[in-house]
């Protein structure tokens, strides 16, 4: 079985054909900085991490681009609440979503280009726009004309355009030809940042920058556009019908994910402050967040509630201590062994982690007989299995992103819990067991737990 994924276009779930073969191409609609990552933000960066990692494994060369919205109605307005240039706004949150990412083991992507980066290219698209008769200036603005793509606008969302109503995205609808028009370019106000172009100083509309960066960095047409289910009208819709109109192809199929909800309430920011990037990995490792967010199908809700995150948390803990425990057994692990078939067919499914991790635990619990019975040799393909699997998923416990690798401290905890195991063995030893209870009383107090196994005593970090 190849990978087949839901298109949101065309509303059913199609094979996987690439532009090029051996080659995938992804845009991801990234942030829009004007304020830090909730974890309904995030949720999209690990599930489409999820989709790359698959298509990396599956022998893609995979180009991903995720961009950043770092000028709008939102930054702008909260640099004027805050008192501060714009700039500052949409950097210190650019920074925070990337250390978001990197914290939940997103990998960094190919390209991630900013809006105010590309006007030059955002010119070049209106220019055709204007010179195909799909767009026109107007009182400063450039809007694009929704009755001139009237037969093909709407096929994203699945609507009709004479059930639409206005774009709503100028307080001036006496400039546009028609109420559903949308702005390409938006023309100077006082207090607003501006950039030239030959129809007067102004700053990009939301959609456009999109279009612009895409096909700057993946061509034409490529494979996946990608995004939350919220940005299907009228941003994706908008960017289909500008970037088509121009005489691209643009985006062969478009992936969406599903929202993070408290309730049956839609994540919202009022809502998303206590579940911000930060105060979330207090309550939970990071891999174990990564967990509760990939766990979930994609195209789900996810219905939130402390309950679930720590049944999460409780869940991937079983998966990693069967691998910390099979890791002090057999020290090598092959990296190349094939992947259960299973696991492989529910992610070609529609990128199905939800099957994919039950294969998970199945295996966990055959290698956790297998650790028992000290079959070796069944525990060392399991051990493969699983952290080959967990690879695919960004939640290998043995990973250098989860194992801190690279902290200075690291082999210097390692060496001091050695000494101290090695004192509290030779209390055993001469049946001084008070001292070594003292001992690993100690180690507890400073978070270490002591598990005495068949093959010597281990320890790990409390969690």
């Amino acid at each position: 079985m190849s990978l087949h994924i839901y298109d949101t276009s065309t509303r059913a779930i199609r094979e996987f054909v690439p532009v090029e073969a051996g080659r995938a191409s992804i845009y991801l609609c990234g942030a829009t900085v004007q304020a830090p990552p909730h974890i309904g933000h995030i949720r999209s960066g690990v599930n489409f991490d999820v989709l790359r990692r698959w298509l990396m494994r599956s022998g893609y060369d995979v180009t991903f681009c995720r961009n950043v919205t770092d000028i709008d109605d939102k930054i702008i307005r909260v640099s004027a609440e805050e008192g501060v240039p714009w700039f500052v706004v949409a950097e210190r949150n650019q920074r925070a979503f990337t250390w978001a990412y990197d914290t939940l083991g997103c990998l960094p992507p190919t390209v991630e280009p900013r809006a105010t980066g590309h006007v030059p290219e955002m010119i070049t698209l209106m220019e055709r726009l204007i010179e195909r008769g799909h767009a026109y200036a107007s009182g400063g603005d450039v809007y694009f004309d929704v009755r001139s793509y009237a037969d093909r606008y709407g096929s994203l969302s699945n609507q009709k355009l004479e059930n639409m109503r206005g774009a709503g995205d100028t307080d001036d609808e006496s400039c546009k030809r028609d109420p559903r028009d949308f702005a390409l370019w938006k023309g100077e106000k006082p207090g607003e940042p501006t950039w030239p172009t030959p129809w007067g100083p102004g700053r990009p509309g939301w959609h456009l920058e999109c279009s612009a960066m895409a096909t700057k960095y993946l061509g034409p047409t490529f494979d996946i556009h990608g995004g939350g289910i919220d940005l299907i009208f009228p941003h994706h819709e908008n960017e289909i019908a500008q970037s088509q109109a121009a005489g691209d192809g643009f985006a062969r199929n478009w992936m969406h994910n599903g929202m993070l909800k408290i309730g049956a309430e839609k994540m919202s920011k009022s809502l998303g402050n206590s579940l911000l990037i930060p105060e979330m990995v207090q309550k939970v490792r990071p891999v174990e967040l990564r967990y509760y967010l990939a766990g979930p199908h994609y195209r789900s809700s996810i219905e939130y509630s402390e309950e679930a995150l720590q049944e999460a948390a409780a869940a991937y803990q079983r998966i990693e201590g069967f691998v910390t425990r099979a890791a002090e057994v057999i020290h090598d692990v092959d990296a190349d062994a094939p992947l259960p078939q299973a696991f492989a067919d529910a992610l070609d499914d529609d990128l199905g982690t939800p099957q994919a991790l039950a294969v998970v635990h199945e295996v966990v619990r055959e290698g956790n007989v297998a650790l028992s019975r000290g079959d070796k040799e069944a525990v060392a393909r399991l051990l493969a299995e699983t952290q080959n699997m967990l690879d695919v998923l960004g939640l290998d416990p043995r990973s250098p992103q989860w194992r801190g690798a690279g902290s200075d401290l690291t082999p210097v905890v390692d060496a001091l819990v050695a000494v101290a195991l090695e004192q509290r063995k030779a209390a055993r030893e001469r049946k001084d067991y008070a001292a070594a209870d003292a001992i690993r009383n100690q180690l507890a107090a400073a978070g270490i737990t002591v598990e005495d196994t068949p093959h010597g005593a281990r320890w790990e970090l409390s969690h």
